[in-house]
């Protein structure tokens, strides 16, 4: 099973459980701050993902910097993918309980690519017409592709609308090779005729 679908169904287990026990919020914050630290502190990454250390002593040191700050729920999920050598994948996990979270109060993250950086006002813009033709509120992250050359590309789920620059030219330049244009010899043969009948009264 791929680590995207795994972290996938690790976080749907979790956000279920935030469910029943009313706090989305602070299970999704708490879930994060474990990720976070994972993320900014290599060493402990190191200690918590290498095999070599035994997982009873990564246990010990979880419920110590976290049970007293933390939902004891959420101290035992940590420790569950310990258990299930899935502590690699709570940074995926933190994100995918993050969409099903902004999915759930009607909010959606999209991909935006421009070509060049948007200032703060174009961003916001950017993101009130995307709310607005999406029907919910948006939160764009975006990307530069220079290679788009104007215009914005945006990707949200499994759907693309491409507005770029670039599709555009490629869409002209396939209307103009499919395009019946006239050869060198006609446009010749055209310009003699209306030579011809300009000067018919001469």
């Amino acid at each position: 099973m791929r680590d995207e679908t795994v972290a996938r169904n690790y976080a749907e287990t979790l956000f279920e459980l935030a469910l029943r026990n009313n706090a989305l919020q602070g299970y999704g914050d708490a879930v994060e701050m474990v990720a976070k630290l994972i993320e900014e502190d290599s060493k402990f990454r190191l200690f918590i993902e290498t095999p070599r250390i035994d997982d009873a002593d990564k246990k010990n040191v979880i419920k110590k910097a976290f049970e007293a700050s933390l939902p004891k729920h959420v101290v035992n999920f940590v420790l569950i993918t310990i258990d299930k050598r899935r502590q690699r994948l709570l940074r995926s996990i933190s994100q995918q309980y993050q969409v099903l979270f902004d999915a759930h109060i009607g909010r959606e993250h999209v991909q935006v690519k421009v070509a060049r950086p948007a200032d703060d006002a174009t961003r916001e813009v950017i993101a009130e017409k995307l709310s607005v033709a999406l029907g919910k509120e948006v939160i764009p992250n975006f990307r530069v592709d220079a290679g788009i050359l104007g215009g914005l590309v945006v990707r949200t789920g499994d759907t693309i609308y491409d507005g770029s620059i670039r599709r555009r030219l490629e869409g002209l330049r396939r209307r103009l090779l499919a395009a019946d244009l006239p050869t060198d010899s006609g446009e010749a043969a055209t310009a003699e005729t209306e030579f011809k009948l300009q000067n018919l009264d001469n």
